[in-house]
């Protein structure tokens, strides 16, 4: 038998290069109901809570509304898609820390966007070529998803106050205003 390692993406894959629309961004976040969709990785609830009090606090926020993906490396279930988009203004789904979940991430974000609904997608620095790559086989290679360090899930509460700060300015650039096509948001 031969050795090797066969990637499971390649070969009968198309190249699509066409960029997706973004779904239409408010001016500002203010009194917006922004979604929370965490994937019940480590750390990953504390890390979108903390932005979330900052969207809130600083950016003029209204009601968080926080839901949970609870198979982390599949595609957003219809029925939470569809609750996503009729209850939120704006999507922040994190935290994606493993290749899967990364990916994941991605294309939920994409699938939110498509539906109408503005997302902001958290990586970690360290799956940013998974991101990517589920980004152009969704067809949206230019989708900015914003990385973090990684990882995430050893963080301590007051590293995830910090990162959150980081973060949250980041995460209302993304969801309000115009978007910048250039892949990931530094």
């Amino acid at each position: 038998m031969a050795g090797g390692i066969i990637d499971p993406t390649g070969g009968s894959r198309e190249s699509v290069t066409t960029a997706r629309s973004d779904a239409p961004r408010p001016d500002s976040l203010d009194g917006l109901r922004v979604g929370l969709l965490e994937n019940g990785k480590r750390n990953a609830a504390q890390i979108l809570d903390a932005v979330g009090e900052v969207l809130v606090r600083e950016h003029g926020a209204g009601v968080l509304v926080r839901r949970l993906k609870k198979q982390f490396a599949m595609p957003l279930p219809d029925e939470l898609l569809e609750d996503l988009v009729n209850e939120c203004d704006v999507v922040v789904l994190g935290v994606g820390d493993c290749g899967s979940c990364s990916a994941s991430a991605v294309a939920d974000g994409i699938a939110l966007e498509t539906a109408g609904t503005p997302s902001a997608v958290i990586c970690t620095e360290a799956f940013e070529a998974t991101s990517t790559a589920m980004a152009e086989l969704k067809g949206d290679p230019g989708y900015p998803f914003l990385l973090t360090g990684h990882p995430v899930a050893n963080l301590t509460d007051e590293q995830i106050v910090e990162r959150a700060r980081e973060l949250a300015g980041r995460v209302a650039d993304r969801l309000a205003g115009a978007r910048a096509r250039t892949g990931v948001v530094a």
